[in-house]
């Protein structure tokens, strides 16, 4: 069994209230949607995993395994969402649903209404000097949206990849078949989500912190998945 190694550019250990935390990536093969979860972490986590050691897993490959990672070439696109999308901040660290594929999912996943409201809100929150208020309203649905970036692994570089569905769900599952805590989470340069957790033990504001480095690679490092360990 080879020893688990932080990704290149990353620190193995963060420190948060005090205590030093490792966070180990295991890398994978390419996760598809002819996999079973399970036997993902049974052949990847489980030779690594040792007692009080917690399991954080990517919602995009948890996502994939679910048939949600969708060809951008499959996606039609309405008027409304080639209108709403042009009025959605672009930044540096992602497409989110600044493209009318991402949108049309959005509308799709979360339902006209509450995207039409939401993007009302979020005028009302430039106006007041506010930003943000677009994802709140939306939701988590729309948040766990991703867009095709360069960075990403192919083919998923030309897909739209949705929120898992049930991540708390999957998390509870996963844990009872290993043994050890699990959490699912959307993570990346600018932080941490907790999308899914296996039990109260597990507190979201401190694995917040212990990942919002992003210890975890998006691409080539092909490392979806990682191990949390007192260090």
């Amino acid at each position: 069994m080879s020893e688990l190694q932080s990704n290149p550019g990353k620190q193995a250990v963060r420190t948060v209230d005090g205590v030093d935390w490792l966070r180990l990536p295991i890398k994978t093969c390419l996760i598809t949607n002819e996999h079973d979860m399970k036997d993902i972490v049974d052949q990847y986590a489980r030779p690594h995993l040792q007692e009080g050691d917690v399991l954080f897993i990517s919602e995009k490959a948890v996502a994939c395994t679910q048939s949600r990672a969708i060809f951008m070439e499959d996606i039609k696109p309405r008027k409304l969402a080639v209108k709403l999308s042009n009025h959605v901040t672009k930044t540096p660290h992602g497409i989110g649903l600044g493209i009318p594929e991402t949108m049309e999912m959005a509308l799709r996943e979360c339902g006209v209404v509450r995207i039409l409201f939401a993007a009302v809100c979020s005028v009302i929150g430039k106006l007041l000097g506010q930003k943000g208020w677009f994802y709140v309203v939306a939701g988590p649905k729309a948040r766990g949206i991703d867009g095709p970036t360069h960075g990403t692994i192919p083919p998923y570089d030309h897909c739209v990849v949705l929120a898992p569905a049930a991540p708390a769900k999957v998390a509870k599952e996963l844990a009872a078949h290993l043994g050890n805590e699990v959490a699912i989470v959307d993570i990346n340069d600018l932080g941490a989500n907790i999308l899914g957790w296996s039990s109260k033990a597990l507190k979201k504001q401190p694995l917040e912190q212990i990942l919002g480095d992003n210890p975890l690679g998006q691409g080539g490092e092909c490392t979806p998945m990682g191990i949390i360990r007192r260090a």
